[in-house]
C-alpha cells in the first residue's frame, strides 16, 4: 500500500514548480486539513489544505459549510508524493475549484506548525497516526472538528477509558483536549491493494475557547509519558526512577532560577551510597508481573502501527540510558553522595504522590482528572516536565 506521507524530508515546494505525473490513483492514505487565515476571524473566510485525497463518505461527517459544499472556499494541499500531488491538480483543472487550491510538496509533521483549522480530513498513513493526532492537539487553535480514518486498534486507543487494555497516553490526551467519537468502521476490501488490517473512522472535537485546558500541553503530556512509561507500575515505582528524578532536579533549578529561590547543591550527609544501588531498588520495585502485562499490551502491531512504546519513553530516559550503556564496560562502584537539591526534589516528589493519594495507583487505572490533580501538586511545588 503507498503512503502519501514517507519520514524522508521533504521541502514544502508549490507544485506548480515541480516535474509532474498523472499516476493512476489507488487507496493512499491522505490527508485534508482546512484552514483559517491567521488573520481571518474564527469559521469566517475558510482556506482548506488537503494533504492529498480523502475518501468521498469522510467530508459527510463535517458540520456545515464545509469545504466541499462551496466553490470559495480557498484550499491548500499538503502531499509528500509528486505523483498524489499531481492527481489532486488535474481533478481540479478546467473546474472553478483550480484557482481555490494549492498544492505544496512536503511532510505535514515536519511543518515547524500547522496553519490555523477549520476542519481536518485526514484517511492518515498508520505510521503517522500519533505524530499527527499530537500536532493538531498541540495547535494553540486547533480545528473545531477533524474526522480521520486510522487503523482499527489505534482508533481503538483513542476512546479506550481507564483498565481498558489498550488504555494509554495517547488515550489521556485526547480525551483531555478534545471530544473524541467512534463513527464507523471500514473493511480492508474497501482499499485497492487492500491491507492486511482493519480500519476506522473517529470524529475528533478538541477543545477551543474558554474550553480548551488552560494548561500547557508539553507540561501535562510530560507527566504522561513519565506515567505511562510502563503503564502497569504505581507511580510511586515509576516517578522513583534515577532518570526521572535526575529530570525533576534540573527543572526545579531552572524554576528557582527563574524564581530567585536559593538552592543548595552542595553534598547531602550521609548519602554516600553506592551509584545505582538505591536507583536499582527503586526501578525494580512493584514488578509483581506487571512488565510481563506490559509487553503483552503495548508490544508493537506486526502491520506496523505506531503503538506508542518508543513515543511513551522520554527522551531524558534514552540520552541517560545510552550514556550509561556506553559506560557500563569500564565501570566501577564509586561512592557517589547525592546533593542536597536531589534530596528537597525527592522528598518534594513523595509529598505530592502522597498527599494526592495517587501513588499506589497505577496510569491505566488513573483518569484525566487524576493527572490534572497530580501535575496541579507538582506545580505546587515547583517541579514541572517541560
Amino acid at each position: 500500500m503507498a503512503s502519501i506521507f514517507s519520514r524522508t524530508p521533504a521541502s514544502a515546494t508549490p507544485l506548480s514548480k515541480r516535474p509532474t505525473s498523472s499516476p493512476p490513483m489507488s487507496s493512499s492514505k491522505s490527508v485534508l486539513v482546512p484552514v483559517t487565515s491567521p488573520s481571518a476571524p474564527w469559521k469566517r473566510q475558510r482556506r482548506s489544505l488537503p494533504v492529498c485525497r480523502p475518501p468521498s463518505f469522510l467530508p459527510s461527517f463535517l458540520p456545515p459549510p464545509t469545504p466541499f459544499s462551496s466553490t470559495n472556499v480557498p484550499s491548500f494541499s499538503v502531499d509528500i508524493d509528486p505523483r498524489m500531488g499531481a492527481e489532486v491538480t488535474k481533478r481540479v483543472q478546467g473546474t472553478p475549484l483550480a484557482k481555490k487550491l494549492e498544492v505544496i510538496l512536503g511532510d505535514v509533521i515536519k511543518m515547524p506548525e500547522m496553519p490555523p483549522c477549520d476542519a481536518l480530513i485526514s484517511n492518515t498513513p498508520y505510521q503517522i497516526s500519533s505524530p499527527l493526532i499530537f500536532k493538531m492537539l498541540a495547535m494553540p487553535n486547533p480545528p473545531r472538528v477533524a474526522v480521520l480514518m486510522f487503523q482499527r486498534e489505534f482508533a481503538k486507543r483513542l476512546v479506550a477509558k481507564p483498565g481498558d487494555a489498550l488504555y494509554s497516553r495517547l488515550s489521556v490526551n485526547v480525551n483531555f483536549w478534545a471530544t473524541c467519537k467512534h463513527i464507523m468502521k471500514v473493511g480492508k476490501q474497501n482499499f485497492k491493494p487492500p491491507p492486511k488490517v482493519e480500519s476506522d473512522v473517529v470524529r475528533i472535537e478538541p477543545l477551543i475557547g474558554s474550553a480548551r485546558p488552560n494548561i500547557a500541553f508539553d507540561e501535562f503530556d510530560g507527566l504522561l509519558r513519565i506515567a505511562f512509561n510502563r503503564k502497569n507500575k504505581t507511580l510511586n515505582a515509576s516517578f522513583a526512577i534515577k532518570e526521572v528524578l535526575a529530570m525533576c532536579e534540573r527543572n526545579y533549578k531552572v524554576y528557582c532560577s527563574l524564581n530567585n529561590i536559593p538552592v543548595d547543591e552542595g553534598a547531602a550527609a550521609g548519602t554516600g551510597a553506592v551509584v545505582g544501588e538505591e536507583e536499582g531498588m527503586d526501578v525494580d520495585m512493584d514488578d509483581d508481573g506487571a512488565d510481563a502485562d506490559d509487553n503483552e499490551e503495548e508490544e508493537e502491531d506486526d502491520n506496523g502501527m505506531d503503538v506508542e512504546d518508543d513515543e511513551d519513553m522520554p527522551e531524558f530516559f534514552k540520552e541517560m540510558k545510552d550514556e550509561e550503556d556506553k559506560a557500563a564496560v569500564a565501570k566501577t562502584p564509586s561512592r557517589n553522595p547525592k546533593s542536597k537539591v536531589a534530596m528537597v526534589v525527592k522528598a518534594k516528589v513523595n509529598k505530592v504522590l502522597a498527599s494526592t493519594g495517587l501513588g499506589e495507583k497505577r496510569a491505566r487505572q488513573c483518569d484525566q482528572n487524576d493527572f490534572l490533580k497530580l501535575l496541579v501538586a507538582f506545580h505546587e511545588e515547583g517541579i514541572h516536565f517541560s
